[in-house]
């Protein structure tokens, strides 16, 4: 498989064709910033800010701990927090300990979790005091051993420490109580007895396991991708040398993507921490307290998916803050509309483009240049250093030349080492080195790609991947459920939303809000079809397999109609 690599022509002199990437684990990139800039904030969080010398010492304290209740080289154990200190705390603990971490949706409902500690085999996880009662009831049906509990009052300053529990209670309903004894441990208990001490151990950075991030298909549940050190360290380079006019310990990140989420591990956690920049930390995305947040804290640079830039430009006092310390922004998750994208540049006066990835590939492999080089409308701009990309053909699988569209293949050290005890889906998306990634697309004469549509049914609603085979298990469930499929549809706002078409049993009725009911018990709410569709039959090939896309093409031609008549 031959490449030209056209793109790298049009790179500017400051980004290296090629990158160093060393032998070092992702933690020792921690370790070194804390002795480089021990006093520099490294995290802001709701007033608090702590330094990069205690994230260190407090994620040896945790390691520590970790070995203590005896988590080896290897074993896995589960992050279930939003965007917290203790999030990154945790993270680095766990590889500090030697394990490998499992990133955990907050959202995730019992089913969901249940399946992801399964499969993962996590022997402990770590959680909020909210989330504590759905992790002990999967508990007994999982090889979780270990609950390490935390509250989003521990690392609140004074008095918002004092105040945060009474609003939590009424917000939820419920307070819980959790002793630190057995196998129920506390979290400010372990930084109140950790010991810091460095913990030695051989790591071999292109095979060992540093993360175990879970993705979907059509095809089941949710599989693991196994990322390396090496993958993580190459890809926060990567990311850092597109980044060449910042400056290593003075960037404000703005840590809005949540760290479960592996495009805001990489491109805020992991690359604000080797680079010792300061993380200003949202535990969820609120417009109003976003613009005061970039506001207060000067943020300046801005990792976000279209969603969330959506959501600040329809903000009704949006002008009345002060935007103009954004200098940088990379947006992914979802394709970026071209009106919004330049309505923002126009806001914060920073740079705003488009990038893609997969959670396969840790997950960037494509940008548009932020400076120095025009970029191209719709495009998803062009491969990161070291990283190969080519349009393939559906049929033959060669190379195609520049236009024609097939399947988009790339190739680097960011790419996953595989699915976790998954062989039979690992052989086919990786080939000879190569990740397929299910998108269809091309390639134009300068080495610029575009995606045009994808292969797989998934569907990103508001930046986050849902699979519809999940979701119409849910529905298959219900007792009144013949039929039913699930496709993505046009929304102006998540890009695309769930609707699910539904055939009932004869004799039986079900109303949208009773299916709705019933679906929140068992997915997270982001994963809910908002539109509910009963009909009498679905389209079906010869063979009785329901046609999805057929259905997906109908409303596209309802979305056209309905713009076609604005626009008359």
């Amino acid at each position: 498989m031959e490449n030209t690599r056209p793109w790298l022509k049009l790179y500017p002199e400051e980004i290296p064709h090629s990158l160093e990437y060393g032998e070092k684990p992702i933690q020792q990139y921690l370790t070194e910033t804390a002795e480089k800039f021990p006093d520099h904030y490294a995290i802001h969080f709701m007033g608090k800010e702590i330094t990069f010398k205690e994230v260190y010492e407090s994620s040896l304290k945790l390691a520590n701990y970790l070995l203590e209740i005896g988590i080896k080289k290897g074993d896995r154990v589960a992050i279930m927090l939003p965007n917290t200190p203790q999030s990154v705390i945790s993270y680095f603990g766990i590889l500090y300990a030697g394990g490998i971490v499992v990133q955990t949706n907050p959202l995730y409902t019992e089913r969901e979790l249940s399946y992801q500690m399964k499969d993962s085999g996590a022997k402990a996880i770590i959680t909020l005091d909210i989330l504590f009662p759905r992790v002990s009831k999967v508990m007994n049906e999982t090889n979780l051993e270990h609950i390490i509990v935390t509250a989003i009052k521990d690392y609140l300053p004074f008095p918002k420490n004092l105040i945060y529990p009474f609003i939590q209670k009424k917000q939820y309903g419920f307070s819980v109580k959790v002793e630190h004894q057995g196998n129920h441990h506390l979290f400010t208990e372990i930084m109140k007895r950790g010991v810091i001490r460095p913990i030695e151990y051989e790591v071999n950075i292109d095979e060992d396991l540093a993360l175990l991030q879970y993705t979907g298909g059509t095809t089941g549940f949710p599989k693991g991708v196994m990322l390396t050190h090496k993958n993580l360290v190459s890809n926060v380079k990567m990311s850092d040398a597109w980044l060449y006019k910042t400056s290593k310990g003075e960037e404000v990140v703005l840590g809005i993507l949540p760290f479960f989420h592996v495009y805001g591990m990489t491109a805020v956690m992991l690359l604000s921490l080797i680079n010792g920049n300061k993380m200003v930390l949202l535990p969820k995305f609120d417009p109003e307290t976003t613009l005061k947040t970039i506001q207060k804290t000067k943020v300046t640079l801005f990792p976000g998916a279209p969603t969330i830039y959506v959501g600040l430009l329809n903000h009704p006092d949006l002008t009345k803050y002060d935007l103009s310390s954004v200098k940088a922004c990379i947006s992914g998750s979802a394709p970026l509309p071209v009106e919004v994208q330049e309505q923002f540049e126009r806001v914060t006066g920073g740079k705003l483009v488009e990038g893609y990835g997969l959670t396969e590939s840790s997950p960037v492999t494509h940008a548009n240049f932020l400076w120095d080089r025009p970029r191209k409308k719709g495009s998803i701009g062009v491969p990161w250093p070291d990283t190969d990309a080519a349009i393939v053909s559906l049929e033959t699988g060669e190379h195609l030349p520049p236009n024609e569209i097939g399947e988009l293949v790339v190739k680097g050290p960011q790419v996953m080492k595989g699915y976790w005890n998954r062989p039979d889906d690992t052989e086919q998306t990786l080939k000879d080195g190569w990740l397929y990634t299910g998108d269809l697309g091309y390639m134009d004469k300068e080495g610029y790609f575009y995606i045009v549509d994808r292969k797989k049914d998934m569907i990103i609603a508001g930046g986050y991947n849902i699979y519809p085979r999940e979701v119409e298990e849910v529905l298959y469930e219900h007792p009144a459920v013949a039929e039913a499929v699930v496709a993505g549809v046009p929304d102006p706002y998540r890009g695309e939303t769930v609707k699910a078409y539904i055939v009932l049993k004869e004799g039986t009725n079900v109303t949208e809000s009773e299916m709705d009911e019933f679906v929140r018990k068992h997915l997270a709410a982001y994963k809910v079809p908002r539109i509910y569709e009963f009909r009498k039959e679905l389209p079906k090939t010869a063979v009785g397999k329901i046609l999805r896309r057929v259905l997906v093409e109908e409303e596209k031609k309802k979305a056209n109609e309905q713009e076609e008549k604005k626009e008359a």
